[in-house]
């Protein structure tokens, strides 16, 4: 096969769902409605010949109508096959050469996983990781099957991840998501499935990878700009409703971090390792996306580390409020103290000789010289700010 020239750097019926991060569960349980072949690889049928649809394949398929979606394409004779619904199950056969499929469920039911699974020779487990849902980002290989899970991000107010399975054969690309995500609206495929599906499954896997990372950047963009407003807001006024939002920002960036960095580590084996059905002419491909996910990786540190100087610079704040509420108290102290040493002395028996003219002037000497000191005070207090 020809390979392109290297790009440029740029809950459902099945228990699937868009996943509000943190809360992954690493525990599987068992379904009780899915049922895998004994034996550990299934014989396939005769692959159809391509080129006008077969009578099997028009047929109505038991699956139609049912929940979730299933799209086959299939590269084979220099064409590329779209077929669509239950139906397109008849497309999934025995290896052929030149031939490449691309198997997409959205939303798939459990019923339809377990079918797509038999015709394509998938192992029990990852059956049941795919069927399961809520896996961490991971790769794994399971009789000479990759399988990996990512996860796309969404941010409006918190942190949304919506999970894809990926699993790549010797002849095909399985891909398993929710209704949230398209896979056929990424740039790589905009100008058709041709161009891509020509050169192999595994270059569809890479078309899919990238498309993930790169819609990262946007979502840290806007991370990014709610950590600015936060910073902005905290040096205008600390209070409650700021914190609260504060410490959600870092929950979120601490999930995502979780459910981004693992990709890191499953780039690095796809370049570094020696993985099957991988054409080390497309190691080139998965490098540049190894790249993007370092450089992501960096941008959420950096966010990381502003959320926490922005809750430093929080309780730097609120202590500088307490301080400027000591002082002021210190102030009215100062002033009440003169004021209550008069009040003290025309509180005693003195006061009544004094009005009536019975004191000698010093008497009203020190009293004029203390509201001259209060008053004095005050002033002075009040040019330092401490009232």
């Amino acid at each position: 096969m020809s390979r392109q020239a290297p790009r440029s750097p740029s809950d459902g019926p099945s228990g699937r769902r868009r996943t509000p991060l943190p809360g992954h569960h690493e525990a599987h349980a068992e379904h009780a409605e899915l049922t895998v072949p004994a034996q550990r690889r299934t014989e396939r049928p005769a692959m159809p010949a391509y080129g006008a649809p077969t009578a099997e394949m028009a047929a109505p398929h038991p699956l139609d109508g049912r929940e979730g979606t299933i799209r086959v394409a299939v590269w084979a004779d220099g064409k590329v096959f779209d077929l669509a619904g239950g139906k397109a199950l008849a497309a999934l056969g025995g290896p052929r050469d030149d031939t490449a499929v691309w198997v997409d469920l959205t939303d798939p039911s459990p019923a339809q996983v377990a079918e797509v699974a038999k015709l394509l020779g998938l192992h029990p487990l990852i059956v049941e990781d795919i069927i399961e849902g809520n896996q961490r980002s991971k790769i794994e290989t399971t009789e000479d099957r990759i399988h990996i899970v990512l996860f796309s991000l969404e941010y409006t107010n918190r942190v949304v991840a919506s999970e894809l399975d990926l699993v790549l054969g010797p002849d095909f690309l399985l891909s398993v998501h929710d209704e949230d995500w398209e896979p056929r609206d990424i740039s790589h495929l905009r100008g058709g499935l041709e161009s891509v599906l020509k050169h192999g499954p595994d270059h569809i896997l890479w078309a899919l990878c990238d498309a993930v990372v790169d819609g990262y950047f946007p979502f840290t963009d806007r991370v990014g700009d709610a950590v600015d407003k936060l910073q902005d807001e905290v040096v205008d006024g600390a209070n409650r409703a700021v914190l609260a939002r504060l410490f959600a920002l870092k929950q979120d960036l601490h999930a995502v971090r979780r459910a981004v960095a693992p990709v890191r580590e499953i780039l690095n084996q796809l370049t570094n390792r020696e993985q099957p059905f991988v054409d080390p002419e497309e190691i080139i491909y998965f490098r540049d996306v190894y790249d993007h996910v370092i450089r992501l990786t960096d941008e959420l540190d950096n966010h990381r580390e502003l959320v926490a100087s922005t809750l430093e610079v929080y309780l730097s704040t609120v202590n500088n409020n307490l301080s400027a509420i000591m002082k002021r108290l210190t102030g009215v102290t100062v002033v009440v103290a003169g004021v209550g040493a008069v009040a003290g002395i025309f509180g005693m028996s003195e006061a009544g000789a004094a009005f009536a003219g019975g004191e000698a002037a010093g008497f009203w000497l020190v009293t004029a010289a203390t509201i001259i000191l209060a008053v004095g005070a005050a002033w002075f207090l009040r040019r330092i700010d401490w009232i």
